[in-house]
């Protein structure tokens, strides 16, 4: 028996590619041609100026319809009020010296402000030494958070100025009443917002923290400051605003040097274009103070706080 073995034809084989004369570039050569190889061009964005008239155009439109409004109440009560230009050229005039001195009642306006603030600088600060800490104390502690809760819902209501005559009674001095009178109506913002801070910290914290035993001087620096600091920054803010507005009410009714006091020396002394400039240095101050809290706050807060 003849068994035969059939073979496919072979397929023609491809044909093998040319042997490419490879040479070897130097290391140091193909660096030097780098650098001499002429750089990419990098397309810039072309510039956004429909973002910037949408940041500049609506501020300079409010500013102008305040302008507006202002030149028509000056022409209805027929010059009773300055009109805005004749309150420019009074207040080149104010700014020109801020900072003289005819005596102690006849100041510049530098004074007046900076006495204020030394006002508002202690008042805060004594309020935030007892505030905060006193906050944490109420959101940590179940007993003093029900024993405090009534006397702060009893107080806070109270207007600041309804305090200033028992600061002048008790301290015997304009000065030191119109510092209790801010140290009584800042405390309040910085006591409930640390207070509330502290009570929403998630219980998992807390937990972990009875795992391992931390001492209360731990829970506090390690685990509430940390997680209370964003509402902590917001009763300040809160406080600073508060304190501005007060100061101006209580040198009205105490005198000596300040913004409120020159406000109400200008009233006496029927000099209307001092007491719109007062006014707008008052916003601006407020401004400037609220934009250095925002700008404290975003640097140690959450993204989702910072707006």
């Amino acid at each position: 028996m003849v068994s035969a073995v059939f073979h496919a034809p072979l397929e023609a084989a491809p044909p093998e590619p040319p042997v490419r004369d490879l040479k070897v570039v130097p290391k140091a050569a193909a660096n030097d041609a780098a650098r001499t190889a002429p750089p990419t061009a990098v397309r810039k964005p072309p510039f956004d100026w429909r973002g910037l008239w949408l940041r500049v155009l609506p501020p300079l439109a409010g500013l102008g319809l305040l302008v507006v409004l202002w030149e028509i109440v000056s022409v209805a009560t027929a010059g009773s009020i300055p009109t805005p230009r004749d309150t420019w050229a009074q207040a080149v005039e104010v700014f020109s010296d801020p900072f003289y001195r005819n005596g102690p009642n006849d100041q510049g306006v530098g004074w007046n402000v900076l006495s204020s603030l030394q006002r508002v600088a202690l008042g805060f600060g004594l309020a935030a030494l007892v505030g905060i800490p006193a906050g944490f104390a109420i959101g940590r502690f179940t007993f003093l958070s029900r024993m405090f809760n009534p006397l702060i819902s009893l107080l806070r209501p109270v207007s600041p100025l309804a305090w200033l005559p028992i600061g002048l009674l008790v301290f015997k001095g304009a000065n030191p009443a119109a510092i209790w009178t801010i140290f009584i109506c800042s405390i309040w913002p910085m006591v409930i917002n640390t207070a509330v801070g502290v009570q929403r910290v998630p219980q998992d914290y807390m937990n972990v923290a009875r795992v391992l035993n931390l001492s209360e001087w731990k829970i506090v620096t390690k685990i509430l400051f940390p997680a209370v600091l964003p509402y902590m920054l917001t009763g300040v803010r809160l406080a600073v605003g508060t304190a501005w507005l007060v100061i101006v009410a209580a040198e009205m009714l105490t005198g000596g040097v300040g913004i409120g006091f020159w406000v109400w020396d200008e009233w006496n002394n029927l000099n209307v274009k001092n007491i719109i400039i007062a006014i707008f240095v008052i916003g601006i101050v407020g401004l400037l103070l609220e934009a250095a809290l925002v700008k404290l706050a975003s640097a140690f807060t959450f993204e989702e706080v910072k707006s």
